[in-house]
């Protein structure tokens, strides 16, 4: 695997000086097209073997560009914020908008590499976590960021070298630490892994540029000439994609948004006449606040954390649910995030981006009032999204769902359905009422024609997206009585699920 970087390649310092000019004039042109354009991000990782230049050209690149538009991140050990999410949460709030690049030195590589190296994780746990890295990386390259991975190598014999003359120098042995020798004494174990690692994660979407770090002069135009020659061609293809791309139609009317669905869909199988009596709900809900707020307090001990996701028709009421659920709970533990329009910002970065910010603490909650299923919902039926982006959402979304499961996370999903006579019903009490009038917009009302369009677009997205680790609850909601208790139902049951399971993991490990 790295035969060819341990070859001595290197460019004589007058070839490097006479190239450097224009490389920096090429790189800041590219640059600046990139951010006038805002068609893509672009993500520079960067990896290998210690003393190997990563440091000093990441240096160089903030040399030679603009650094306004250049975000550098180093990654050290995750904190203790880090490590109550998922592995890639941390990376993933520090994607870069689009028009803008960002160098992530160290990566979602470094520490399935190191626990690898040093038989931390088994084989199986390595794989598992090289294939969420592959589903990661593809679904910012789906959105259409350019990744960029370098790995920078030194043969065995270049390495100690290098760091012993480092370890010399008066003004640059703070850069070799205890930490680079121990890794050193298992090179062997290092590399065996690296090569894995590159092969099993150089894709055709985001393949792997082995560099040899031997000569500054080398790695440095190495480095910067393919970044350069990669944006200037992912430009042109982009370009060319959207010229390419027609606009997608406008929804339109079809024979079942007109006449009612062909076929019976998951929604209209629901039993809408299903009510709860007015004392039988002030009893039964009196009963699960207790249960829930006795539960949030073990999920809280227990380090435990929750995610809550509100879906369903307008005026279904997923406000008064969710205020039915947050009386049970202290309010330090809990967060609520309604979701709207996405902003500028939020825009210029893929979709999940604006979630994953949000996602809870260790022992916390919190609750969607409406989330990244907008993406297979409103983006679908409006035309916000083409085709093949809410296609392959459903994919994502799984991932992303998946991941957060695997770290913990307990999710409950909730879809509120009422019929189109109790939508109209509510929609008038809301216009009469002062402090309700600010719910209904004409785009309520316009949504209704599009009834049977929603209908079809949640048939698929529950056959798609409910899971095993998080499943869909569908509530019949004409009756709020009856839609409050069933949601807390849900949420006690999928609580008290998520505290056994995790009794049962320490269980396992003591045993083991």
């Amino acid at each position: 695997m790295f035969e060819t970087a341990e070859l001595g390649r290197s460019i004589a310092k007058r070839t490097y000086r006479a190239a450097v000019p224009h490389l920096r004039a090429d790189l800041l042109r590219a640059q600046n097209e990139l951010r006038l354009a805002e068609d893509f991000s672009v993500i520079v990782v960067v990896n290998g073997v210690d003393g190997a230049g990563k440091s000093e050209t990441v240096n160089i690149l903030h040399e030679w560009m603009d650094p306004r538009y250049l975000a550098a991140h180093a990654f050290t050990p995750p904190t203790d914020e880090e490590r109550e999410r998922f592995p890639t949460w941390r990376f993933w709030r520090l994607l870069p908008p689009r028009g803008r690049i960002g160098i992530f030195f160290g990566s979602w590589y470094s520490a399935p590499i190191l626990q690898r190296a040093y038989g931390r994780t088994s084989e199986h746990e390595h794989a598992a976590s090289l294939e969420r890295i592959n589903t990661f990386e593809k679904m910012l390259v789906d959105d259409g960021t350019l990744l960029l991975k370098y790995w920078f190598h030194l043969s065995k014999k270049t390495q100690r070298k290098r760091l012993k003359t480092l370890s010399r120098d008066p003004k640059q042995r703070w850069r070799v630490t205890d930490t680079d020798w121990k890794h050193f004494k298992r090179y062997d174990d290092f590399i065996q892994v690296s090569a894995g690692v590159l092969r099993e994660t150089s894709t055709a979407e985001a393949p792997w540029t082995v560099v040899e770090g031997a000569d500054a002069n080398y790695r440095e135009l190495t480095v910067s000439r393919h970044l350069l020659r990669s944006i200037i061609r992912h430009a042109e293809e982009t370009a060319r994609t959207r010229r390419g791309r027609r606009k997608p139609p406008p929804p339109r009317a079809t024979k079942s948004s007109t006449h009612g669905p062909k076929q019976p869909t998951i929604l209209t199988t629901l039993d809408m006449t299903r009510t709860l009596r007015r004392k039988d709900y002030k009893r039964q809900m009196l009963d699960r606040r207790g249960t829930l707020n006795l539960l949030s307090r073990k999920l809280e001990k227990a380090g435990l954390s929750a995610i809550l996701v509100f879906e369903g028709a307008d005026a279904a009421g997923k406000g008064g649910a969710i205020r039915r659920i947050t009386r049970a709970i202290d309010a330090r533990h809990y967060q609520v995030i309604p979701i709207a329009a996405p902003n500028d910002e939020e825009r210029a970065r893929h979709y999940l981006w604006r979630f994953s910010r949000h996602l809870p603490r260790a022992g916390h909650m919190t609750i969607f009032d409406r989330s990244w299923y907008g993406r297979v919902l409103v983006e679908r039926v409006e035309g916000f999204a083409r085709e093949d982006e809410w296609r392959r959402a459903y994919t994502e979304i799984n991932e992303f769902e998946q991941v957060m499961s695997d770290h913990g996370m307990a999710i409950v999903k909730f879809w509120l359905q009422i019929d189109k006579d109790e939508q109209l019903r509510r929609f008038r009490e809301r216009e009469k009422t002062s402090y309700k009038k600010y719910k209904i917009t004409k785009e309520d009302y316009r949504n209704r024609s599009r009834w049977a369009l929603y209908e079809e677009a949640v048939d698929e997205m529950v056959a798609r997206t409910s899971s095993t680790f998080a499943p869909w609850t569908l509530v019949e909601a004409n009756d709020k009585y009856y839609a409050r208790v069933k949601v807390m139902d849900a949420t006690i049951a999928a609580l008290t699920g998520a505290l056994a399971r995790a009794t049962r993991g320490r269980r396992k490990k003591k045993k083991s």
